[in-house]
């Protein structure tokens, strides 16, 4: 019964398009699904990123969904002293109702962040990002009501995907970001990102449907507090179609090793999606080496259904360092 209703509404937003885009609570972990002006902008070589979040585990797979992105600066030595230009690819894969709905697209990044000062402490980037999204549904698991019969649901299925079962698509991305320092030690950074400004056409049935463009706010900083304590905070809002959310909170971090070139570091923090979950976190960092773990506590009037489970999260994020690494403050996850 639950997979059935579940099914029922997966198929729903999935005709209307107007449900949200797959998200993370560990939005901070996610740079590239969070603003593509982000590609690049890290202090090292090159940095690799992998989420994996499982929604709701009192309904089996419900929604599971996982990403990955790898991005670097190019032209370093051509560039004037601190401007980034950074390209990245990334790739998400989003299954629902137990596989019957799935989501997969693959993007290519771009991204240029000019300095404000001569110390590179002060940066204003823009972004872009086009993505090939692919769209899959298995009407063959799905249960309708005109397949009743006298013995059950053994009536001939209903042919209703008259535009097939697979849609494809074509999306563009853009994104502006300010980084800032007041002394180089401290960061903090403010961004808008538009995400589906094309608004392609998606549908299964004969009638298509525009995918809603969404519009993110987001900002977040890291203030030092003792000499082996600092404080990450940061919030989100997103606006698509009707549906909104807001976000945020933060973690402390304690130095373990008080080693700035290969720090180590243990972090404990929460944040709060407002009306729906609050989300405990911890993570763990070793020299270039960051991992996050968070479960979501739903609070929503859906906890009674969820047993108040929103979902467990992991994140992995490695910065390649040089040995010589100037150290410029940059947006930390």
């Amino acid at each position: 019964m639950r997979k059935l209703l579940l099914a029922v509404v997966v198929c729903c937003m999935a005709f209307v398009a107007q449900a949200q885009d797959p998200h993370f609570s560990q939005f901070f972990a996610s740079p590239l699904t969070l603003n593509p002006a982000f590609t690049g902008k890290f202090d090292g070589q090159w940095r690799l990123a992998v989420n994996h979040r499982d929604q709701w585990p009192s309904i089996p797979k419900a929604y599971v969904t996982t990403s990955g992105s790898f991005d670097f600066g190019i032209m370093k030595d051509k560039l004037p002293q601190g401007d980034v230009f950074g390209i990245g690819i990334s790739g998400l894969s989003d299954a629902s109702a137990d596989n019957q709905l799935k989501l997969n697209y693959g993007s290519l990044s771009m991204s240029y962040h000019k300095a404000l000062d001569e110390d590179g402490y002060n940066t204003i980037g823009l972004g872009f990002q086009g993505t090939y999204s692919s769209l899959t549904i298995d009407d063959s698991k799905l249960t309708f009501e005109d397949m009743l019969r006298q013995n059950g649901f053994t009536g001939a299925r209903t042919d209703f995907l008259t535009n097939g079962n697979n849609q494809s698509y074509i999306d563009f991305n853009a994104g502006l970001l300010f980084s800032g320092s007041s002394n180089g030690v401290n960061n903090y950074y403010a961004g808008v990102s538009a995400y589906h400004i094309n608004r392609p056409k998606v549908g299964f049935k004969d009638q298509n449907y525009f995918l809603a463009n969404r519009l993110t706010l987001h900002a977040g900083g890291t203030l030092p507090i003792t000499d082996v304590l600092s404080l990450s905070t940061s919030i989100i809002h997103q606006i698509q179609n009707k549906a909104s959310e807001t976000t945020l909170g933060g973690a402390i971090s304690y130095s373990l090793n008080n080693n700035e070139e290969s720090p180590s570091a243990l972090n404990i923090g929460s944040w709060v999606r407002l009306n729906d979950a609050i989300i405990p976190y911890i993570g763990l960092e070793v020299g270039g080496l960051r991992i996050g773990a968070s479960y979501d506590v739903n609070i929503s009037s859906l906890k009674s259904a969820t047993a108040s489970r929103g979902g467990s999260e992991f994140s992995l994020i490695y910065v390649k360092r040089k040995v010589e690494s100037k150290g410029i403050p940059c947006p930390k996850f």
